[in-house]
């Protein structure tokens, strides 16, 4: 399977997509969710974040119980609690892309993104949707510096970025230790 390059958001409902990829993808195989995704957007309403953010408990239950998705209540719940993320973040900022652009730190940034999303880690959660939502961050570290710093290694992220940076990115490799047992 090719990566596809992907497309930078446009729209709120692009936003909520990248996130609730993540937020589903997240312990399971990536290729098996994009096997489903496009019954994601369906049941998601194209993953517009007002008409999500409205979905009740008992919309919640009856799309844990569709065959065509992840039969997660917890994830499907933090997608609807994510939407009204990002309508506060519109609020609040007027719209996404200047909350995104008024970060000056990678850290902050990240902590952010973590703090106000569901089932969206810190760590490759954060990277994964700065990364994709094409935050102008200062310190916006590579692929292979946020590797080394979390000590994390992801393959679809790293087959990602390669594809839309159109270059090859090295595998995080761990330092061996030097100490003797």
């Amino acid at each position: 399977m090719t990566t596809p390059r992907m497309r930078r958001p446009k729209k709120p409902a692009d936003y909520l997509n990248i996130i609730s990829r993540a937020v589903f993808s997240a312990g399971l195989s990536w290729a098996s969710i994009d096997a489903k995704w496009d019954a994601f957007e369906e049941a998601f309403c194209g993953f517009d974040p007002a008409r999500v953010a409205a979905f009740d408990e008992a919309t919640i239950r009856n799309l844990a119980e569709d065959p065509r998705l992840l039969r997660s209540e917890r994830k499907i719940a933090a997608t609807v609690e994510n939407a009204k993320a990002l309508l506060a973040i519109e609020r609040e900022h007027g719209s996404i892309r200047s909350w995104l652009d008024s970060f000056s730190h990678y850290a902050d940034a990240a902590k952010d993104v973590g703090k106000r999303f569901k089932y969206l880690s810190k760590t490759f959660g954060a990277y994964y949707f700065l990364y994709i939502a094409g935050a102008k961050v200062r310190d916006f570290p590579s692929f292979e510096e946020w590797s080394a710093q979390t000590g994390e290694e992801h393959p679809r992220m790293r087959e990602l970025v390669a594809a839309n940076e159109d270059r090859e990115v090295q595998p995080f490799r761990r330092r061996r230790s030097s100490r003797k047992v």
